[in-house]
């Protein structure tokens, strides 16, 4: 199945708005373009014939707003003088190279989909974002993000909602979007660690670690292993995110905290990786990968019945191996979460 495209960007809106309530400005475009986005009828991109393999295209949209912008680098060609180029070029490769070598998956709808990025796109964009059917990266300001393509997970984040859009469809609000936003932090945390060779003991499950620039009290965006400590800036207020279902937040701001309340199945994914040790990406993550694409997950689905499919994805997966899914299920009652 295919979603409608949704805009779904990797910085939270309550940390711009936060920001521009303070006079930053370059929140105070970030979010005008983010809306702009939101508001727009994103019409369908023109057809581009599937080929199996990677086939990357990266555009320069020259610090401005019209998408893609200036072809600078397509597949095969070598590096270029930008580094915001070959910083894309490499994501995007990476970002396939998981999907392939681990699930299989010729690129993110399946069936050799090209992937497409814009890089400099606005003066200090403070976002990255896909549109439904392209990446989009900003520079950030220099005063509180840095490049948005500087991060392997966040490139890889994104092009997870690509996933989701073809796969599960999942609902861009409340638990649906809350869903959403952590099967891309899934996801984009094993690009990471793919591309590094990390097993979960190892690995960092920080989502944008290195994005915060010099000075800001934090270390990422997000942190899966402890969500709710990744920053606590006079500045971006502090990491509001939950670890478990008691701190649920009822909000009606950022589609009802879809990335606030992603830190609950965000942990879930976390202690679950952890219990069963080695590469994340050879256990839980194709748990989850099987239960995002195996038409268990309506798209409506709520936390509890996206963790009933990923208990049933681990006893189909492990049939012989049923301590593998109370495994599962103990992960996601330590969030609060009951698969029943």
């Amino acid at each position: 199945m295919t979603a409608a495209a949704t805009l779904c960007a990797i910085v939270p809106p309550y940390v711009l708005d936060r920001l521009a309530e303070a006079g930053h400005e370059p929140a105070v475009h970030s979010l005008a373009l983010d809306a702009a986005h939101r508001a727009a009828r994103l019409a369908p991109p023109p057809p581009v014939a599937a080929t199996p393999g990677l086939n990357r295209v990266i555009s320069d949209a020259g610090h401005t707003q019209p998408l893609p912008g200036r072809t600078v680098r397509t597949e095969g060609r070598a590096p270029v003088g930008d580094a915001s180029v070959n910083h894309a070029y490499d994501g995007l490769g990476a970002t396939f190279a998981l999907y392939s070598a681990a699930f299989g998956r010729d690129s993110i709808d399946g069936q050799g989909l090209r992937l497409d990025a814009s890089v400099h796109y606005g003066r200090h964009y403070d976002n990255a974002f896909w549109n439904g059917h392209q990446m989009v990266f900003g520079d950030g300001d220099g005063e509180i993000f840095g490049d948005f393509t500087a991060c392997i997970d966040v490139i890889g984040h994104e092009l997870t909602h690509g996933v989701t859009q073809f796969t599960a469809g999942l609902e861009y609000h409340d638990q649906p979007g809350a869903l959403n936003e952590s099967i891309s932090d899934v996801f984009g945390s094993l690009v990471k660690q793919y591309a590094l060779r990390q097993d979960a003991a190892t690995a960092d499950w920080l989502i944008g670690a290195g994005l915060l620039a010099p000075g800001v009290q934090g270390v990422a965006l997000r942190s899966m292993k402890a969500p709710g400590t990744a920053y606590d800036d006079p500045r971006l207020g502090k990491d509001p995110q939950p670890a478990h279902m008691r701190d649920y937040v009822q909000t009606d701001e950022d589609e009802g905290g879809v990335h606030i309340n992603s830190g609950i199945p965000n942990h879930a994914f976390y202690l679950l990786a952890t219990a069963l040790g080695g590469p994340a990406w050879e256990g839980a993550g194709l748990i989850w990968y099987d239960a995002l694409t195996g038409r268990r997950v309506p798209a409506d689905a709520d936390f509890t019945a996206f963790a009933r499919a990923t208990v049933a994805a681990a006893k189909a997966r492990y049939p012989d191996r049923s301590s593998i899914a109370d495994t599962v299920t103990a992960a996601w009652a330590q969030v609060g979460v009951s698969p029943g």
